[in-house]
Parts: structure tokens; C-alpha cells; sequence
């Protein structure tokens, strides 16, 4: 017993910094929805079911556009593909995660691999409650914003613009906490390239590709060196 709750406290402890960022994003998304015309249910229903800040936001305009299935499965590649790519290295992390493993493997985003890619603590409970307190941080900024929505007028103006900050946030710690910086710059190299040659509407997918293809051949190199 004692030593769940250390694990609780740990986990806890360990998402406070998104905790502050969610709740912000999230109460933007909230407030988003609610002027798109949509209300607390949909918000709850969303941040619930669907969990994906970027593409929620996103979600909002497809909404309001009246978009069609593929067009909203295509748009969700594009904003979301990015999971496929760095869950990979999440693999054996989860594989021996039990009754754990589905709802870890749902609520992996970005802030949750950013806590947990580098922590080897082989406790899949603390890695479980991580990704339940994230996500609870997201639920309850989108019902405040949902709430603050209506009762109070505000212009939404630039909300959208939050979730690239959050990323650039994420980019930064990640930066300044990792020795290795090849795979950043890779990252940069690449999508940079890719958005010169392909343009903006159109380079999100390849620049994946790039980078993935890249990072491989590095990998394959130094295992080789070994």
C-alpha cells in the first residue's frame, strides 16, 4: 500500500509540468468548441475518446466545415503521424505492461513519451498513472474552457497558434536535457527540406519519411561499429 501511493506521488510529481500546459491548451481547445457552437458534451466526448490536442483543434475547423470521412482520416495522418513514428521506441517499454498495455498505448502523447522515453523505471503502474494524469489534465482544461466558453465572450483569435508553442516547449526541454542532439538536427534538416521543396500543405508526410529513413541508416551504422 505504501508503496502505490509513493508510486502515485511519483507520477504525480512527474506531470506537474504538463498539468500547467495542459490545462491552459486544453481550457483554448474548450473555449474553441464552445464558440464553433459545440458544447461541454462534445468537449468531454473529444478530450475522452479522441485525446490528440493537435488534431482536436484541428478537429474544430473540420467540424464547422461540414468535411468528409476522408478528408478527416487523411488530415488525421498528416497531424498525427508523427505517433507512429516515436511510439516505435516505446515497444519494449510496454510490452510486458499487462492489463496497462491498451490504455497506455491510446494515451501516449507527446508530453507522455517525452516523460517516459528517458526514464527507466520498470514500473508499468507509474508509466499507467503518467498517462492517466496527463490526460485528466487535458479533460479538465477542455471542460473549464467548455464553461468559461459561456459565460464569459472571448475572441479566439490566434488560440490555434497554443499547441505549435507547446511543441516548440517540448522541443526546447528535450534539447536542453538530451546530450545527443543528432536526431534534432536531423529532424529540422529534413522537415526543413521538405517544406522548400513540397510547400506547406503537402511536406508533413515525407518529411516523417526523411526523417525516419534517415535516423535508420544512422542507427544501422553505429550497430555495425559495435
Amino acid at each position: 500500500m505504501k508503496q502505490q501511493k509513493n508510486t502515485i506521488s511519483k507520477a504525480f510529481y512527474k506531470t506537474v509540468p504538463v498539468m500547467a500546459g495542459y490545462i491552459v491548451l486544453g481550457t483554448g481547445f474548450g473555449i474553441l468548441l464552445r464558440n464553433a457552437g459545440y458544447g461541454m458534451l462534445w468537449a468531454l466526448s473529444m478530450s475522452l475518446f479522441i485525446y490528440a490536442g493537435s488534431m482536436q483543434y484541428v478537429g474544430v475547423g473540420l467540424l464547422t466545415g461540414g468535411a468528409s470521412v476522408i478528408t478527416t482520416a487523411i488530415t488525421t495522418i498528416m497531424v498525427n503521424g508523427r505517433h507512429l513514428f516515436y511510439s516505435i521506441s516505446m515497444i519494449d517499454k510496454y510490452k510486458n505492461a499487462g492489463k496497462y498495455k491498451p490504455y497506455m498505448i491510446f494515451a501516449l502523447t507527446d508530453e507522455t513519451y517525452s516523460l517516459l522515453c528517458d526514464d527507466n523505471d520498470n514500473d508499468n503502474l507509474y508509466r499507467f498513472l503518467v498517462s492517466l494524469f496527463n490526460q485528466s489534465y487535458w479533460v479538465m482544461g477542455t471542460l473549464i474552457g467548455s464553461i468559461l466558453g459561456k459565460v464569459i465572450p472571448f475572441s479566439t483569435r490566434g488560440i490555434e497558434f497554443s499547441m505549435t508553442a507547446l511543441f516548440i516547449a517540448a522541443f526546447t526541454e528535450q534539447w536542453i536535457t538530451s546530450k545527443n542532439h543528432v536526431p534534432a538536427v536531423i529532424g529540422i534538416l529534413c522537415t526543413t527540406l521538405c517544406l522548400v521543396l513540397l510547400g506547406p500543405d503537402k511536406f508533413l508526410i515525407p518529411a516523417m519519411f526523411l526523417i525516419t529513413f534517415v535516423l535508420t541508416l544512422i542507427r544501422r551504422k553505429e550497430e555495425e561499429t559495435i
